[in-house]
């Protein structure tokens, strides 16, 4: 992905969503009958995705402190020490920087504002790999042997399940800025295992809805077969049914897979009005297979795995017209700027602001219960995110705490509020295009509840 343009300025419309998700944007710009115009994967011509809705406001949140931070009245004899496992290798490797910036930023915002108990907050960092490789488990157990607190990651879902009992088993907390497997909503956790990121209970719903009201009658899926990838096809699967279409092609691959021939074969023979690509990095082999048989990038749509920057990677106009969406508010460009100040090399910002939520969330949570250990930690983390006083940042919210009072903290992921399974139970999906060079540009923002 690219720097967005501001939030300020993007074009939105916030609708909630309960059972169901309704684009109340416009009517669908397309007819919903097939034209008799084809394209190799059939009435391509009936897609044209609705207008963007109203411009909205900014829902991401400033950040930094509003004044002097009053000293903590909790001491602690073992500062708070957090360890990361995100990947900066595999098919996930391009979400590894923007993660770890986002903890490194708001690791700095805290030690800025005197740390956690009265003693700054230590980081470690370390390789979460993919599931082709052992690497999580091993960095995982350095980081135990560490004596961390928490273990911000992993980004994989799948990765997540190698390394989840390892952590919890251990009295370790598990905070996940990215994993969006429904399969850890009910997770024998201990109550130690959190996220920042939406099940994609909600993104299945955001996407399958938005195909439909984009004129496609039938969807074709290529799906990642893992924990993520399948779990997420089921959800925009039964969402673009519930809206009246069919999925006349499931093809699957697993990771480590590096031809995909057959699988798009066999998808373009179904002739669906959509595809939806439901992958990692392999986006980048699948993509040219399909439009070099004639898939127009308008009936391509992504997620969160593969909705990134191309720019490099494709010929310009690949992916013009092509959609995706991710969990979260839109890059806010204020935020974008501290992110590129921990690291100036950043191109893409997914999953930023939910690892910057992590580490407040955690510290907030630490410095409610009075005590750095994972389970004091895990049993502060819901009421530090509900029906307290509002406020956007560490400074401003321990500020709040050690003057006796609740606090809601809201962050640059959205309004957080978790369930007592340490899911978010309200988050927003942004919805994207792709611009003609193969960039992506925010079109609007669903708000659901869970």
């Amino acid at each position: 992905m690219t720097l967005f343009p501001q939030a300020g300025t993007r074009v939105a419309k916030l609708t909630v969503l309960g059972i169901g998700v309704a684009f109340m944007a416009t009517a669908c710009g397309g007819s919903s009958t097939p034209t008799a115009s084809e394209t190799a994967t059939g009435s391509a011509a009936g897609i044209a995705c609705p207008a963007p809705g109203s411009t909205g406001g900014s829902t991401a949140q400033p950040t930094g402190a509003g004044g002097a931070v009053p000293p903590s009245k909790g001491t602690t004899e073992t500062p708070l020490k957090l360890g990361s496992l995100l990947p900066t290798t595999g098919s996930l490797a391009y979400l590894g920087p923007p993660e770890i910036a986002g903890v490194n930023l708001g690791v700095k915002e805290v030690n800025d504002a005197g740390g956690v108990l009265g003693k700054p907050v230590e980081v470690v960092h370390r390789d979460s790999g993919d599931t082709k490789t052992d690497i999580a488990t091993q960095s995982t157990a350095a980081l135990l042997g560490q004596g961390v607190n928490a273990i911000i990651g992993a980004a994989s879902s799948g990765v997540s399940k190698t390394v989840i009992n390892q952590i919890t088993g251990a009295n370790v907390l598990q905070f996940s800025p990215a994993n969006t497997s429904p399969d850890f909503t009910t997770w024998d956790d201990k109550g130690l295992y959190w996220r920042t990121a939406p099940s994609d209970v909600l993104q299945g719903k955001v996407l399958g809805n938005y195909m439909a009201t984009c004129g496609a009658q039938t969807v074709g899926m290529i799906v990642l077969n893992d924990a993520y990838g399948t779990g997420l096809a089921t959800n925009i699967k039964a969402a673009f049914e519930s809206a009246g279409g069919k999925v006349v092609a499931e093809e699957l691959f697993n990771e480590g897979d590096t031809q995909f021939s057959s699988q798009v074969d066999k998808v373009i023979a179904a002739k669906p009005d959509a595809i939806a690509l439901i992958t990692f990095d392999q986006a980048k082999s699948i993509v040219p297979l399909m439009t070099g048989k004639g898939v127009k990038p308008t009936q391509m749509f992504l997620v969160d795995g593969n909705t990134s920057d191309y720019s490099k990677d494709f010929q310009a106009g690949t992916m013009l017209g092509a959609h995706g969406t991710f969990p979260g508010t839109f890059a806010n460009e204020s935020f974008t700027k501290k992110l590129l100040e921990v690291d100036p090399a950043l191109k893409d910002f997914t999953y930023g602001g939910e690892s910057y939520d992590a580490v407040n969330l955690i510290a907030l949570a630490a410095e409610a219960a009075g005590s750095t250990s994972g389970p004091e930690i895990a049993k502060q983390l819901k009421g530090v995110s509900e029906a307290g006083e509002k406020c956007t940042s560490f400074p401003s919210c321990v500020t709040l705490l050690r003057e006796g009072k609740d606090i809601d903290y809201d962050g640059q992921s959205g309004p957080v509020t978790f369930s007592d399974a340490g899911d978010p139970t309200e988050a927003y999906i942004g919805i994207y295009e792709y611009t003609n060079d193969n960039k992506l540009k925010p079109l609007q923002s669903e708000f659901g509840k869970l």
